[in-house]
This record gives structure tokens, sequence and C-alpha cells, in this order.
């Protein structure tokens, strides 16, 4: 399985690199390293059949069978006649054995054998005549560790050392490279969700350090922007407060007609809940650090309200967690989907609760029209309204932004789905442990 960090990926990528370079380093070793050892084991045969033919030579044909149980004797050298009925097991076809077949020929004679067991007597056999005249042969046996080729410990400890430093230093430079790169991660998650990061060391190499400069920059610029335009809103609906008010009063006291008095002082109540729409949009990211709260205490606090406020709601509330939230902003949120589903959806409104395996889901369900899934996006964003039946109540368009903005600070969203039966279903979804 492939992994999904930038951490893992580069680590593996260095790691098979290095495994890869140790085993052709240690590969190209032992090829080079084979050819000595079996001019080594050949020179060593060579020596030991030049003096056993010396000492044979210097005895006399009936003191020969004497003199190889002395040299097995005192020297450990084990010499046999060779017979015609010898069954030979030859050595092993790899590189070292060719090689040192090639040597002992070279040196001993083309009639020169070698085999790895004769008469299920495993050894290194070389066989050798005491003269090229001579049809005689004899087996010379030496230990089976001569003919072996064993890779030395030490080059196979240093080997793994060297490989366990080139990875450790594979980590550090993928931690190196990874680490910025997660916090830059983290730094433009929280921005996305509206909040402010800390910012973001520029040091490093040179790549790194402009990009930490250039988030830094576009978090501060965000960040100016997003007050100035708070500013902008939390000025505008101050000053239009006050005459709001004055033309109430009038309104109030100089339209004698009745229906006129009521109409003119519902506009300006309109006008009134335009204008606290535009504050809790400016105020959304502002004001209330997250505090342990309790869920249930919250909804109930939210049931209870609206049937004071002679619009009861149906509950199906299941019992939820203490979790660190934004009591009002989250208060406001559910209340904006209340206030939507009453103006655009229309008859019985539902307030669920529901605990997922990581979050928690808050849903709004009503039986309106609904919305068309390609308009659900769109809905989202400021100032925006749909056109068609979901749309016959005036607004301004800032509910579900509102929301969506207070959901992407708690770590959540806010799904726009079908209410299965008809309407509109609005969950707002928050994770049971926020991302930091």
């Amino acid at each position: 399985m492939i992994p999904h960090t930038l951490l893992a990926r580069t680590f593996l990528l260095l790691a098979a690199l290095v495994v890869l370079t140790t085993t052709a380093w240690l590969s190209l070793f032992r090829y080079i390293e084979a050819e000595p050892r079996a001019r080594e084991t050949a020179q060593l045969a060579t020596s030991t059949v030049n003096l056993i033919r010396a000492a044979l030579f210097a005895a006399a044909p009936e003191k020969r069978p004497e003199l190889f149980q002395e040299l097995s004797t005192r020297e450990g050298i084990r010499l046999l006649p060779a017979e015609e009925e010898d069954q030979i097991a030859p050595m092993p076809d790899s590189r070292f054995n060719q090689l040192i077949q090639r040597e002992l020929t070279a040196r001993l004679g083309p009639h020169t054998r070698v085999a790895a067991e004769v008469d299920g007597v495993a050894g290194f056999w070389v066989s050798f005549r005491l003269d090229e005249r001579d049809d005689d042969e004899y087996w010379l046996i030496l230990p089976r560790e001569r003919a072996q080729r064993s890779f030395a410990g030490q080059w196979l400890l240093w080997g793994l050392l060297a490989l366990g430093l080139a990875l450790a230093v594979a980590w550090l430079i993928a931690s190196r490279i990874s680490r910025p790169l997660k916090a830059l991660s983290r730094s433009a998650a929280a921005v996305g969700r509206g909040r402010r990061p800390e910012p973001l060391p520029e040091e490093g190499a040179e790549e790194i350090r402009r990009l930490a400069t250039a988030f830094n920059t576009m978090a501060r610029d965000l960040e100016q922007h997003e007050n100035e335009r708070s500013e902008v809103l939390a000025g505008i609906s101050h000053d239009l407060r006050t005459p709001l008010t004055r033309l109430r009063l009038e309104a109030e006291l100089s339209i004698n007609d009745e229906s006129a008095r009521d109409a003119v002082v519902a506009d300006i109540e309109q006008m009134e809940s335009v204008i606290a729409q535009f504050m809790d949009y400016a105020r959304t990211n502002q004001g209330e650090a997250p505090e342990p709260a309790s869920l249930d205490d919250l909804l109930a606090a939210i049931v209870e309200r609206q049937a004071q406020l002679g619009t009861p709601l149906n509950t199906e509330l299941a019992p939820l967690p203490i979790l660190p939230v934004r009591p009002r902003a989250l208060s406001r949120a559910i209340g904006n989907l209340i206030d939507n589903a009453r103006k655009y959806g229309g008859g019985e409104i539902t307030l669920a609760a529901l605990r997922q395996p990581n979050e928690i889901w808050i849903e709004v369900r009503d039986r309106g029209p609904g919305i068309p899934e390609t308009q659900i996006d769109r809905l989202k964003r400021p100032f925006t309204r749909m056109d068609g039946a979901r749309s016959n109540a005036t607004g301004t368009g800032l509910g579900l932004a509102i929301v969506e903005r207070i959901a992407r600070l708690h770590s959540g969203r806010l799904d726009l789905l079908p209410n299965p039966g008809g309407g509109l279903l609005a969950r707002l979804a928050i994770p049971l442990q926020p991302a930091a």
C-alpha cells in the first residue's frame, strides 16, 4: 500500500535508494572478492600437493603407505588413492568453484579433478598425479570450509551499520523536508476554518523561507481584509439603526391609518432583521473562544426558546457529550437553520441530534420543496438566494453563509440533503475531536 504522507513517501524513496546502493555495493564486493579467494584456495591446495609430491618422490614405493599414515596422523593431511569405482559428487556449479577449478587445472595439470564428495565422504577433494606420465592418481582431502565461500562477518556488520546510519540520515532529511510543509498545511487549514494561525517560522532552505514568508503575508492580508469588512458592516449597521428607530417612532406617531402604519413598521422591522444578519455575519469569527459545553443543554435551550416564540419543534435528540465549542455561535447557526426552515420550508420542523463514531450530527428537517443539488454549493455563499419555490420570503442570503462559517470554525461542515419523504435536511456535522 502506497503511503499518503510526504514524510513516509520521501523516506521510503530514500530508504529504497540506500538499500539498493548498499546491496549493489555488497554484490560488487562479493564479485570482486571471489577471484582472490579462489586463487588463495587453489594456492593452498597446490602447495599441499607439491609438498606431498616431494615427500612421495623421496620415499620408496613400499614406504608410501606408511608415509600416507604419517601425513594423516601428524600433519592432518588426508590422502587416498583414487579408484575407478569411486562415486564422485562434483562441486556446486558456481562462479567461485569454477574459478577454483580453473586455477587448480592451471597449476596441477589438465587431469586435476575437484569433488565435493567421494564415496559418501564430504570434503574438499582434489585429485593429482605424481607425474604426468604416471597413471596413479591420488585424492587430497582438505576441510570442506576451504572450498566454501563465507562472507566475512565484519564486512556484514559494517554493511549493516552503514545501512542503519544511512536510513537514519534519510529519515532526518525526509523529516526536515516535511516538517515545514506540515506546519504550512495546519496553518492553511486554520485559515480555511476562519481562524488566525500563528506565523510560520521563516527559516530553513531558501524555497521554504520564501513559501513561509508568502503564506504569512497572505494570512495577514486576509485577516486585515476580514477586519476591514467586519468594520464596514458593523459601521453601516450601526449608522442605520438610529434613523430606522427614528422612522419607526415617527411612523407610529404620525401615520393615522393603522394598516399603513403596520406596513411601515413591518418594513422597518425587516430592515432591522437584515441589519442583525449583517452584524451576525460580521462577528462570526470574533469575540468567542471555544469552551467545554453540554450540547444537550444547548439544544434544550433552543427548543424552549422556539416554543416561547410560538414555533414548537419536533425533536429527536440523542444524548450528546460535552465538547469544546463556541456556544453562542453554535446556537446562532442552529437558529439560522430553524429560521430558514420556517421561512422557506413551511409545515412541521424537526430538530434531531445523532452521535456518529467520529462526529455529532445536528439536523434541522422541514417538509418544503427542498433545494436542487446543483444549487447547494452556490447557496452557501454570502448574499445568495435561490430563485424558485423556496425564495418566496424576503432575506439577505446570509443565513446559510453564516452557518457554513460557524461550521468551519468548529472544524465541521454544513450538508444540505434531501429529507426522506420530502423537504430539506440541513445537517451541521461537528467532529468529536476538532482539528487544531
